[in-house]
């Protein structure tokens, strides 16, 4: 969940980047101007009148909304006119929103390059730590006296870092295999998702400022920035119909976000007055909360998945069976001429970034976050979660949270609200084998209504520290409402352990009702 915010030029507060420590300003009416040491002074989002967007998220929806027509434009182009004038239209756009900051992108890619090139076989290790690093000098900028980037900057770098780490690491894949291969004496045909060589400067660059996803995302693969550019016959590859089925909810979504955030103001959980409602409005509060965050990523991402799908960037025949992030997973030899392509069925799962129905309405927490920002979270599970320095699957889904959570940023919320995840985790998972499996078929169906109860409460909890962003507001609301999330986690938590798992058979039997993604999430 990548967000980016600003400042009004005439505030005293810092949003683009944080500050560890140092003197604040503060302007009050009563008493002046004085001065106040802080220890963090936390970022927070632009202070907006209810219900209507600030100048910097209208500048992401038009950015999402001119990438169609331009979609439609480069679909049928060459693999020279792809490659570099979608690079073109990417630069443009990074020069025109972020200005000069543009040199931090280009001082990671070339970074990124220098690495690939000199240490092939371990770059993916040296890349991610080369990128990682440079988001931590990047957020402190201000301490060091440099120009803060703006908001804008801030995006096109988080989706960079995520390319560059996978680039470098589909360049060591390639690099292992020709290895194997001249051990072997033999040459086998090409694997699946394999790179035909190690790319070029220029051509890492290309893929870097691509257009697609710059700012807001999905992320790909460059397998998948390649074959893009040579896709075989691109005009048999359907694009308007799918994207119309593809958008015709967003306006549906936005409505709903005006409405509700102009109903239910994140700012008012800032006030005093707040925390003098009753407890019951303060826990119900989170819910609408919650429901205009999700409403707001629907509509960018859907958005952002259409400019995808005018370009027929991310198409690949069903067969392939692709998934979010990874491309295909199976063989698909690529037709032969345009009515063998046009008989052929495709998909755009490879770009699809958020699963609006099953977000709301899969039954844990475990399936939810799999639904959401799709692509990232496969980012994360392949170059994160595989390579955690634990066995234990809660200990590496808590690697992976606090990974996330410094990728998104350095805001406490951030970290308060990530953290939250594998307690939930290991909760639902002991309770679940140690309870669910000694219920009858009604009572197994009751238990899955009351955990997606449960699971969509436990976000809207979450989500508070998303969007509140600091310590002190973040653990002034989960107070006000007796941090209600981490007393039943732990409750539900110590439960499974005092009753134990049940044994394997009773467990299969017992095994939760699926959701309609279920068997793909399986086979992910």
């Amino acid at each position: 969940m990548s967000r980016a915010w600003c400042a009004p030029r005439d505030s005293g507060w810092d949003w683009g980047v944080g500050r560890l420590s140092g003197f604040r300003q503060e302007k009050e009416p009563e008493l002046g101007e004085r001065w106040r040491l802080e220890t963090w002074t936390p970022l927070r989002p632009p202070r907006r009148t209810a219900g209507n967007m600030s100048p910097e998220e209208w500048t992401y929806l038009v950015v999402l909304l001119i990438s169609i027509p331009i979609g439609f434009l480069f679909k049928k182009a060459g693999p020279g006119l792809k490659r570099w004038g979608a690079a073109a239209v990417g630069l443009g756009l990074t020069l025109f929103t972020c200005g000069p900051h543009t040199l931090h992108s280009l001082v990671t890619i070339l970074g990124t390059w220098a690495l690939i090139q000199a240490q092939p076989c371990s770059c993916h290790a040296l890349a991610l730590a080369w990128t990682f690093s440079y988001l931590l000098f990047f957020r402190a900028l201000s301490l060091l006296g440099l120009p803060t980037p703006t908001p804008f900057t801030n995006a096109v770098q988080l989706l960079l870092t995520l390319k560059l780490v996978s680039l470098a690491s589909e360049v060591q894949d390639l690099h292992v295999a020709q290895r194997k291969e001249m051990a072997s004496g033999f040459s086998k045909g090409p694997p699946l998702g394999l790179l035909p060589d190690v790319p070029s400067l220029m051509e890492t660059l290309s893929y870097s400022y691509c257009y697609v996803g710059i700012m807001t995302g999905p992320f790909f693969r460059y397998r998948t920035y390649l074959d893009w550019l040579e896709q075989p016959f691109p005009g048999a590859v359907p694009s308007l119909r799918p994207l119309l089925r593809r958008a015709w909810p967003a306006p549906l979504f936005g409505l709903l976000f005006l409405l509700s955030s102009h109903l239910f103001p994140l700012e008012a959980v800032r006030e005093d007055a707040f925390y003098a409602r009753p407890l019951p409005a303060r826990l119900f509060y989170m819910i609408p909360v919650f429901f205009a965050f999700r409403m707001r990523f629907y509509v960018a991402w859907i958005a952002a998945e259409c400019g995808c799908i005018a370009a027929g960037f991310g198409a690949y025949p069903v067969a392939a069976k692709a998934r979010a992030g990874g491309g295909p997973t199976l063989q698909c030899p690529p037709p032969s001429s345009p009515e063998m392509a046009a008989s052929l069925e495709y998909d755009y799962e490879t770009i699809r970034n958020i699963d609006c129905y099953n977000t709301d309405f899969c039954v844990t927490v475990r399936e939810g976050m799999r639904y959401w920002n799709m692509t990232v979270q496969w980012w994360l599970a392949q170059y994160i979660y595989k390579s955690a320095p634990a066995r234990s699957y809660v200990l590496r889904s808590a690697w992976t949270m606090l990974l996330s959570a410094y990728w998104h940023g350095l805001h406490p919320g951030y970290y308060l609200s990530f953290l939250t995840i594998p307690l939930c985790l290991a909760a639902e998972r002991q309770l679940e084998s140690a309870l669910r499996w000694r219920l009858g078929p009604g009572g197994q169906k009751a238990w899955d209504w009351v955990h997606w109860f449960l699971k969509m409460r436990a976000y809207d909890y979450m989500s508070m520290g998303f969007v509140l962003l600091s310590l002190r507001d973040t653990l002034r609301y989960w107070a006000s409402v007796y941090f209600c999330v981490h007393v039943l986690a732990l409750a539900a938590l110590g439960l499974g352990l005092a009753l134990g798992r049940g044994g394997p058979g009773r467990r299969k039997s017992g095994a939760p009702a699926p959701s309609p993604a279920s068997g793909k999430l399986r086979e992910e």
